[in-house]
């Protein structure tokens, strides 16, 4: 399959980015963060999780962000996380109109993750999508681990297709193939990919790759040339994996949005000022952009 000429950026620096920061950033920091990766013309831009603000203080008031983002109602997608059906109905509250849920590939990661097993964990997201479905609210799947787990090493691509396979078929209208610790490489990345793709359509799926180990772009390219059109970023690299030792960040949007403008493939994203938006964040989170991209831009723009 060819490479399309138009990739979309799914946008986790709000949310998988910012829950992996130390620093707890105000609601109007977090609002402020999406308006501006809005403004650099990302479209799809994850606002927020439902979780226990005990495990995770930092996605804490979520349903203030998406207050706060009313004026983007119409032309921007904000997905939010929802971990179980007490999240679920907090995001129906807050007038949430797209939920992603999470699975992972490996047992032992989804124990020591959210406490289920995989089988348990895909029985409680069942009536969740189905009454998000019903409801019109779009979602997502993400399938954590798989490339790799910090507790079992290499996964089983039949162990991963069999997970994005049962969100795919509760109604998940998009699969997201997140390697959680950044072990995996350009061919591995590419035959787990190619693995769902044949078993749900390549229509349905998305890559989320760390750079953990540098590879994170090599990996997405590897994927492109299957015909992959949605891959997730996160502005300045922010973020990891709480749960997973060793994960460092995510790819950056930075990168990500100069490969693909050097590649001549759409992303309808401005690049200078998604950097903007990467180093406002890291200012306020008191961190230096992990984007080469971004330090490249930064660097030229004192000059």
């Amino acid at each position: 399959m060819s490479r399309a000429g138009k990739i979309e950026i799914f946008e986790v620096g709000p949310r998988d980015g910012l829950q992996n920061e130390s620093r707890v950033l105000p609601v109007e920091t977090r609002i402020a963060l999406i308006r501006d990766l809005a403004g650099a013309g990302l479209r799809r831009i994850e606002a927020g999780s439902f979780v226990s603000p005990k495990n995770l203080p930092q996605m804490a008031q979520t349903a203030e962000v998406l207050a706060g983002l009313t004026a983007l109602a119409g032309q921007v997608e904000l997905p939010v996380l929802v971990p179980n059906a007490r999240g679920f109905a907090d995001a129906l509250a807050a007038k949430a109109d797209s939920i992603a849920v999470f699975a992972a590939a490996s047992e032992s990661f989804s124990r020591r993750n959210i406490n289920r097993s995989i089988a348990e964990s895909l029985a409680e997201y069942e009536p969740i999508v189905r009454d998000a479905r019903a409801k019109g609210l779009t979602v997502r799947g993400y399938v954590s681990c798989v490339l790799g787990c910090p507790y079992e090493g290499a996964i089983a691509v039949s162990a991963v297709v069999k997970v994005a396979a049962a969100l795919a078929g509760m109604g998940c209208e998009e699969i997201s193939l997140g390697d959680t610790i950044g072990v995996g490489t350009a061919d591995a990345a590419r035959a787990m990919t190619a693995a769902v793709a044949h078993e749900i359509g390549i229509g349905h799926v998305a890559v989320h790759f760390h750079d953990t180990y540098g590879q994170a772009l090599a990996n997405v390219l590897a994927c492109l040339d299957l015909g992959v059109t949605v891959v997730d970023a996160s502005v300045a690299g922010l973020g990891g994996c709480p749960y997973a030792p060793g994960a460092s960040g995510n790819l950056a949007t930075e990168d990500l949005v100069y490969l693909l403008d050097g590649l001549g493939v759409e992303t309808g994203v401005d690049l200078d000022r998604v950097a903007a938006a990467g180093r406002a964040i890291c200012t306020a989170l008191g961190s230096a952009p992990r984007s080469r991209t971004g330090q490249a831009l930064a660097a030229k723009t004192k000059q």
